[in-house]
């Protein structure tokens, strides 16, 4: 079966009910170190995997100021700025580091409005059009901290906003300060908590990026849940687990990550791959049994 890598497969989707994307984006956090700490191990292999986003129609890069920290957020600009009309650098504040895989939370005003300045400067643009809170300090009323985002988005520094790893509860309370455009969380085949939040998602337009849509490389591995269906595919293991999010809801924005060019075209190709029915429900099924064992 040949697979043509093409992001435009995926089919779009709207951020914010205005910033068409293409529903294949690309997770930046893998373009640093060990433990998202420090520079890439390849530098010139992350480096060629960024150059090669545009020639595969990915114009949704996920990043955030703590991947490094600041490492993607730069590696971006230096390799794709200025950017191709279209493609929307999204970026996440919220996290400070404290060595590698060691983080903690910061959603006091000064600090967010500062990581916000900081990412614009880093990203060489105007204003960030997709915002995220990495994660709700719960130190911090999340009243007070959804109040920063709104006067962020109101002074104009930010266009749209999301969260990460949230509750149904907690969107609905940030509603009520600025419209939540994204959501975040956690999901893939086998990891299934955020059901309730894809749902509300799906009924409110808000766009779902899944983090961690190959449960870290577990499900691309031969002998997943997913290696009879893939050779019956020709595909690969990752690959159909990346059909399957895009199957499983419209509104499911997966941005798998990598610091390999070829890994990458690989990734890019599920959007070529239609599931049928029968093999989603079947998939679908294996899964969930194999996640309750």
């Amino acid at each position: 079966m040949t697979m043509k890598a093409s992001a435009s497969l995926a089919g779009e989707f709207r951020i914010g009910g205005e910033i068409a994307v293409n529903r294949l984006g690309f997770g930046a956090m893998r373009i640093t170190g060990k433990g998202m700490w420090g520079p890439p191990e390849d530098p010139a292999a992350a480096r060629a995997t960024l150059r090669l986003l545009p020639g595969l129609e990915v114009n949704l890069i996920d990043t955030a100021d703590a991947y490094g920290p600041h490492v993607s957020e730069e590696l971006i600009k230096e390799v794709l700025h200025p950017y191709p009309r279209g493609m929307l650098i999204t970026t996440k504040g919220g996290n400070v580091r404290g060595g590698p895989g060691l983080w903690r939370r910061n959603g006091s005003r000064p600090y967010l409005r500062q990581a916000v300045i900081d990412s614009i400067r880093r990203l060489g643009v105007e204003r960030i059009d997709l915002w995220q809170l990495h994660r709700i300090d719960p130190a911090i009323a999340p009243e007070e901290q959804f109040a920063t985002i709104a006067e962020l988005i109101k002074d104009g520094l930010i266009r749209f906003a999301g969260l990460s790893e949230v509750s149904v509860e907690e969107i609905k309370l940030a509603q009520q300060f600025f419209p939540v455009a994204t959501v975040q969380n956690q999901y893939n085949l086998v990891d299934r908590k955020s059901e309730e939040v894809l749902a509300f998602c799906e009924g409110h337009g808000i766009g779902f990026m899944p983090w961690q849509p190959l449960a870290a490389g577990t499900l691309a591995a031969s002998g997943s849940v997913l290696d009879g269906l893939a050779r019956k595919l020709g595909a690969t293991p990752g690959q159909v687990a990346l059909a399957w999010i895009l199957k499983r809801s419209p509104v499911l924005l997966p941005i798998p990550g990598t610091s390999k060019p070829q890994h990458l075209i690989e990734n890019v190709a599920a959007a070529s791959l239609q599931l049928s029915d029968v093999d989603f429900a079947a998939l679908d099924e294996r899964a969930r049994a194999a996640a309750a064992v």
